[in-house]
């Protein structure tokens, strides 16, 4: 998108390379080239985590649990049981995303926030962003992550980048939870829109060692808002993408500072030749650092204490829920496809389910009387 005076590129290119054409000197790079193989890891780890997921979901076993305990036939309604067997997916109208239950991910790790708060599982806020809600979702995350990930980790090493994919999916995870408090999350979005924002502060923090600069700010924010605007679409999270691009836009004046091209021409001269003395880094960059490390910091600590305060943010801020979806007539941001809190009540065998997202209400006569287990699944089934 844009050339920088030295280096590799980022999906910026730059000049420099290890390599020059025949008959003519290779071109000094000042920057180190790191093979990329932490982000790799990433996707291997999350597709691994899908697959287990799908193995712990079993739906032709649950769909058969629920059948029996509502006293009908089982006639299972899992997608592609015959070729897939236990790794089939829910039903359709359940998940159309292609993936396991809303149970099952909960019970993997997913984030809810009443687990959080009241369950002392703050461990949730991490490994959710290593669950994804299907088929779908995992390829979208994943292809995205190995398109922005690599380039990263090959100009920066794993170190920084793992840093900086954990720190904003744990950002992204907050926001969600102290907005969408009504429904679970689960996903490495937020971690992504985390590479994006660090692309963003990095180019700004380095500006100095960028030519054509302009018109790589230019493309790089036209890619962010167009990313940004997809989460105005019903049923995506965008405040776990707002939070992780926040935090990772912080990140990137923190950790992917560079030195200035002065600096390492000085550094890397001749010693013969005794070049003007030049900082290692330029005041605005520290500054920048500075601001944002501050910034990130009050960020995340403001966060996890009205967070476990129990306060939620999307009754005190009517606007809010614009940020993640903007009613049309094509779509309505209704939260009955992701709620599946139901109140219940029982007397012997017959079980009262009213959804409080839709206020859907159903009779089911079960066979056991202690069929606990099932309810979470005829409750998801009803608000679907």
């Amino acid at each position: 998108m844009g050339n920088r005076k030295g280096g590799d590129t980022l999906p910026l290119h730059r000049k420099g390379g290890t390599g020059a054409p025949r008959g003519k000197p290779a071109e000094f790079r000042p920057f180190k080239r790191w093979f990329p193989w932490l982000v790799p890891l990433f996707v291997i780890a999350n597709v691994a985590l899908f697959v287990l997921t799908m193995y712990v979901n079993n739906c032709p076993q649950s769909e058969s649990k629920v059948a029996n305990v509502v006293g009908v036939t089982s006639s299972s309604r899992c997608v592609l049981q015959s070729e897939l067997g236990r790794f089939s997916f829910q039903p359709i109208r359940e998940n159309p995303l292609l993936g396991p239950s809303s149970s099952t991910l909960l019970k993997m790790g997913a984030l809810a926030v009443s687990n959080v708060v009241s369950g002392g599982q703050s461990w949730r806020l991490l490994t959710c962003i290593w669950l994804h809600g299907g088929v779908v979702h995992i390829f979208a995350n994943m292809l995205s992550l190995l398109l922005i990930g690599i380039r990263l980790e090959q100009e920066f090493g794993f170190v920084r980048i793992g840093m900086l994919y954990v720190l904003s999916g744990i950002g992204g995870s907050l926001l969600s939870a102290l907005f969408m408090q009504g429904s679970i999350s689960v996903g490495a979005s937020g971690a992504l829109f985390g590479l994006l924002g660090s692309m963003l502060s990095e180019l700004l923090t380095n500006w100095t060692i960028y030519e054509n600069k302009l018109s790589a700010l230019s493309i790089l924010v036209i890619i962010i808002v167009i990313n940004l605007a997809v989460g105005i679409l019903p049923h995506v999270d965008n405040s776990a993408h707002i939070g992780g691009f926040v935090s990772g836009f912080l990140l990137g004046f923190i950790i992917l500072i560079r030195p200035q091209f002065a600096y390492i021409n000085r550094k890397n001269a001749p010693p013969v030749y005794q070049a003007p003395k030049k900082r290692k880094f330029k005041t605005y960059q520290i500054i920048l650092l500075l601001i944002a490390l501050i910034l990130l910091i009050l960020g995340f600590a403001v966060g996890l204490v009205v967070l476990f305060s129990g306060a939620n943010l999307s009754e005190k801020c009517s606007w809010c829920h614009y940020l993640s979806c903007i009613p049309t007539s094509r779509w309505s941001c209704s939260k009955s496809s992701s709620q599946t809190s139901c109140l219940s009540s029982q007397l012997g065998n017959q079980l009262n389910l009213t959804c409080e997202a839709t206020n859907k209400t159903r009779t089911y006569y079960l066979q056991n009387e202690n069929a606990s287990a099932a309810v979470y699944q005829l409750c998801a089934d009803l608000c679907s």
